[in-house]
C-alpha cells in the first residue's frame, strides 16, 4: 500500500467520496491510459500497447472497477464511501496489471485467429483467460470450446477465468465439461461470473458444479467470485466429490463466518491439501475457527495464506494453535489481520514445528514488541532455511529490535527483509544493520522505511548491504535522515545506480509525515487526490 493510500485511509473524512463524479472517473481513465503506454519491465516482456488500445482497455477497466466498488458500497456502506474508493483503486490496479501481462492484442482475422487470441490451447492446457475481460456469449463459447470437443484431446488443465458466463454460455459448457471431467486435474473458475445478477451467477455456479462433480482434481481456484455462503453451497456437488484436492484458492470471495463454515462442511477430510489460500475476505474470528478446523485436518499443508480476513485476537489464537499441526509448512502469509500480542505469542509456539519454512509474512498484525519478540525467538530456533521475513507495521520499537536482530543474524539464507512502518529508530536500525552485515550472501532486498531512523542508522544500513553480491534494493525512505546523512548514503551507493531506493519522503527535520501529507480539501478534490497515487501492484 503506497503512502498516499495510507494517508487517505487513516484520515477522518467529512466529505462523501462515493460515487465519484464523472470528471473523476474520466481522470482515472486518463491516468490508466498513460500507465498502460509507458514502457516498463512488463511491457518489454509482453509488448507495449498502442495509445488507441490502451484507451479502450482503460475505459473497460474503469467500468469494471466501478461496478465492483459500487457493489461493495451497496453491501457495506461506510458513510463516506472511503472503503469503496479503496476497492475501486485496488481493482483498477489489478486489472491494469492483467492487461499489461496480456500485451497488445493480435490483429489477425477469422475464427482460428480469434480462438488463438482468446484461448491458450497447447499441450494439456486449455486457457481462455487471455482474452478481453467481458461477457461470453453462447455463440462465442461454441467457437472457443471446439478444441475441448475433439475426440482424444488430452486437456487436463482448464482455465475459464476472466470471462463472465451467463446461463446461455454455461449451457454450452456443461455437456463439454461433463464429457472431459474424468481427465481433468486442474480447474480455474476464478472471476467467471463478474457482473451477473446474483440469481443468475448462482445458477451458473451450480451448472459448473454439477458438470464437474466426480472429477479428480488436485487444483481448484474459485477466487474473485463474491461467493459468500450461497456461492460456496452452489459448488456443493463439486466440492464434496473432491478426494484428491491438493490446492484450493478462495481469494476475494466474500468468505464470511457462515461461508467459512460451509467450506469446512463441504471439503472432504482427506488430509491431502498442500495449498490453502483465503485472502481479502471478511472471515472474522468465528470464521477463523472454521478455517482452523480445516487447517487441523491438513497436516500436509505447505502454503497457507489467510491475509486481510478481519481476524482478531480470539480467532488468531485458535488459528495459530491449529497451525502447529502443519509441520511441513513452507510459506505462511497472515498479513493484515488484527491478531495482537496474544495471537502473536500463540503463533510463536506453533512456529517451532516449521523446520521447512522459507517465507513468512506477518505484516500489520498489531504484534507490538512482546509479540514480535516471541516470534523472533521462535524463528531463531526453527526455520533454518528462511528466505523471506516480513514484519512491517507492527509497532515494533528498539526494545523489540534486539530479539529481532538476533533472529535475523541466524538466518543466513535470507533474501528479503521487510520491517517498514515500525518505530525502530536509530537504535533499532543499527541493531538490524549489525545483524545483516556479516554473511547473508543471498540478501537482495531490505526495507526499513518509515521507522524514524536518522543519520547513523541509515549510514550503517547502507554499509551493511552495499558489498553483498546481487543486492538489489535498500528502502530507507520516509525516515528522519539529515541532509548530510542523505549525502553520505548516496555516496555509499554511488557506483550502484538503482540499488538505493527513493528518498523523496524523508524528513530531515523529523516532522510528522502524516501532517505533511494532509491535502487541503478546499483546493483539491479528495477522491482525485487518492486516485493520483494509483499504482500497479506486482503481487502475488
Amino acid at each position: 500500500m503506497d503512502s498516499t493510500m495510507q494517508a487517505f485511509q487513516h484520515r477522518t473524512l467529512s466529505v462523501k467520496l462515493w460515487p465519484p463524479s464523472q470528471s473523476t472517473r474520466l481522470m482515472l481513465v486518463e491516468r490508466m491510459t498513460k500507465n498502460l503506454i509507458t514502457p516498463s519491465i512488463i511491457s518489454r516482456k509482453y509488448g507495449l500497447l498502442s495509445k488507441e488500445e490502451a484507451e479502450e482497455d482503460a475505459k473497460e477497466i474503469e467500468e469494471s472497477a466501478f461496478a465492483v466498488a459500487d457493489q461493495h458500497h451497496q453491501k457495506e456502506p461506510d458513510g463516506d464511501g472511503s472503503s469503496a474508493v479503496q476497492v475501486y483503486a485496488k481493482e483498477s490496479s489489478k486489472l491494469m496489471l492483467e492487461v499489461l501481462k496480456r500485451g497488445p492484442r493480435r490483429k489477425e482475422d477469422g475464427e482460428a485467429a480469434a480462438i488463438e487470441k482468446s484461448a491458450a490451447v497447447h499441450g494439456d492446457v486449455f486457457d481462455i483467460s487471455g482474452g478481453q475481460r467481458a461477457f461470453i456469449s453462447a455463440e462465442e463459447a461454441e467457437g472457443l470450446f471446439k478444441p475441448l470437443k475433439e475426440p482424444g484431446n488430452q486437456y487436463s488443465k482448464i482455465c475459464f477465468s476472466n470471462r463472465s458466463f451467463g446461463l446461455d454460455a454455461a449451457g454450452v459448457a456443461e455437456p463439454i465439461l461433463s464429457s472431459i471431467k474424468d481427465q481433468l486435474t486442474e480447474v480455474d473458475l476464478s472471476d467467471f461470473v463478474a457482473g451477473r445478477p446474483e440469481s443468475e451467477a448462482l445458477q451458473v455456479m451450480n451448472i459448473f458444479s454439477l458438470a464437474l462433480e466426480g472429477s479428480n482434481l488436485r487444483y481448484l481456484n474459485l477466487s474473485n467470485n463474491a461467493l459468500g455462503e450461497k456461492g460456496v453451497r452452489a459448488f456443493e456437488a463439486l466440492l464434496k466429490s473432491q478426494n484428491s484436492l491438493e490446492e484450493l484458492y478462495l481469494i476475494n470471495d466474500g468468505i464470511s463466518e457462515e461461508a467459512a463454515c460451509a467450506v469446512r462442511e463441504l471439503i472432504p477430510s482427506t488430509g491431502k491439501l498442500k495449498v490453502l489460500e483465503f485472502h481479502n475476505n471478511m472471515t472474522g474470528d468465528e470464521g477463523a475457527v472454521a478455517i482452523a478446523d480445516i487447517v487441523k485436518r491438513s497436516p500436509m499443508l505447505e502454503n497457507f495464506r489467510c491475509s486481510s480476513t478481519r481476524i482478531g485476537s480470539d480467532g488468531g489464537v485458535v488459528l495459530a494453535e491449529a497451525l502447529g499441526a502443519c509441520s511441513r509448512l513452507r510459506k505462511l502469509d497472515l498479513n493484515d489481520n488484527m491478531f495482537g500480542v496474544e495471537a502473536g505469542v500463540a503463533l510463536s509456539k506453533s512456529i517451532v514445528a516449521f523446520a521447512d519454512l522459507t517465507e513468512i509474512y506477518l505484516n500489520y498484525l498489531n504484534l507490538e514488541d512482546e509479540g514480535a519478540e516471541a516470534l523472533s525467538n521462535a524463528l531463531k530456533e526453527s526455520a533454518p532455511s528462511l528466505e523471506v521475513l516480513e514484519m512491517a507495521g507492527n509497532d515494533i520499537t528498539a526494545k523489540g529490535a534486539s530479539a529481532l536482530a538476533a533472529c535475523i543474524a541466524a538466518k543466513q539464507f535470507l533474501s528479503k527483509l521487510n520491517l517498514s512502518e515500525n518505530e525502530l529508530k536509530d537504535e533499532g536500525g543499527i541493531l538490524i544493520a549489525k545483524a545483516i552485515e556479516s554473511g547473508h550472501g543471498q540478501l537482495n532486498e531490505v526495507d526499513l522505511s518509515t521507522n524514524s531512523i536518522r543519520r547513523a542508522g541509515a549510514r550503517l544500513l547502507g554499509q551493511a548491504v552495499v558489498l553483498k553480491p546481487g543486492f538489489k534494493l535498500l528502502n530507507i525512505n520516509g525516515n528522519f535522515i539529515s541532509d548530510e546523512g542523505i549525502d553520505e548514503v548516496k555516496d555509499i551507493f554511488k557506483n550502484l545506480p538503482g540499488v538505493l531506493g527513493p528518498l523523496d519522503e524523508n524528513d530531515p527535520e523529523g516532522e510528522d509525515l502524516d501532517e505533511a501529507k494532509e491535502v487541503d480539501a478546499d483546493n483539491e478534490d479528495e477522491l482525485e487526490s487518492k486516485l493520483k497515487g494509483l499504482e500497479i501492484k506486482h503481487d502475488e
